[in-house]
């Protein structure tokens, strides 16, 4: 069966509500305002859900699509792969070094024709991102958590000044992040870009999230092979923050460990 009768068939099945054909996927690029995204479907089931992941700095989604380890992780979880193109290879989210386009309106539209396409609404709809693509995902998720399902990022958050938990949606969904130790590039307490630009602290971005999902006090939990500590009692779900030896990197064994996490 080819990757457009899929497509349709997946887009059937997850809602009767998705008008638009499914003319874009594989190899083809899906067109929205602003921008565009590649997306590839299971092979051998109809998509549950879609995975919808921010690339690092200077990559595309053309180069993501390429990383087969963490598209087959979707694929083995039942999701659609979908990667967002960033503009000159970098994103334009809050206290960025760029300011090529209107992120937030550029993502709207990408979540817009993700259901009218294909029929992945905020039920199914999860975030992914690294390095860089991470912040654009954490800026996402404060910005219109509400109509995402969770996410798995890593090695990214957000940037100094770091929003205040009353900038961020009131039902943000669950996080699992995963952070090196190691990390120089994006490290835990962030760094200095240039004169005018400072990454921020994975620690202080986390507890901006779990106040306002008014979660209750961190506990130890194993996720993956990762000793993580976990806010349980948020509004929608928990919130991780796992904390690993290694260096600037994505794992696709977390990927898988953080998906399962949030129940996909």
């Amino acid at each position: 069966m080819g990757f457009k009768r899929v497509a349709a068939v997946a887009a059937f099945i997850l809602s009767p509500f998705a008008v638009q054909a499914a003319d874009c996927g594989d190899t083809v690029a899906c067109t929205v305002e602003d921008g565009s995204y590649s997306i590839e479907m299971p092979q051998t089931t109809a998509a549950k859900g879609v995975l919808v992941f921010f690339h690092g700095y200077k990559s595309s989604a053309a180069l993501q699509m390429r990383h087969r380890a963490l598209v087959e992780v979707a694929h083995a979880h039942g999701l659609a792969f979908a990667a967002v193109d960033g503009l000159n290879g970098t994103w334009s989210h809050p206290n960025a070094p760029g300011n090529f386009r209107d992120e937030k309106r550029f993502v709207g539209h990408v979540l817009d024709d993700l259901e009218a396409r294909f029929g992945f609404t905020a039920r199914n709809t999860l975030l992914g991102g690294f390095s860089q693509g991470a912040s654009m995902a954490w800026y996402t998720l404060c910005q219109q958590g509400s109509r995402t399902a969770g996410a798995v990022t890593f090695s990214g958050v957000f940037w100094d000044p770091l929003p205040r938990p009353q900038d961020c949606v009131t039902d943000m969904p669950p996080i699992v992040h995963f952070h090196g130790t190691a990390d120089r590039t994006f490290p835990l307490s962030g760094r200095a870009i240039g004169q005018e630009f400072h990454q921020g602290d994975a620690f202080k971005s986390m507890a901006i999230v779990r106040q306002r999902a008014s979660c209750e006090m961190e506990v130890k939990k194993q996720i993956g092979d990762i000793a993580c500590a976990v806010a349980p009692g948020c509004n929608r779900g928990e919130m991780a923050l796992c904390i690993h030896g290694g260096g600037h990197q994505i794992q696709p064994d977390q990927l898988d460990a953080g998906l399962t996490e949030l129940g996909f």
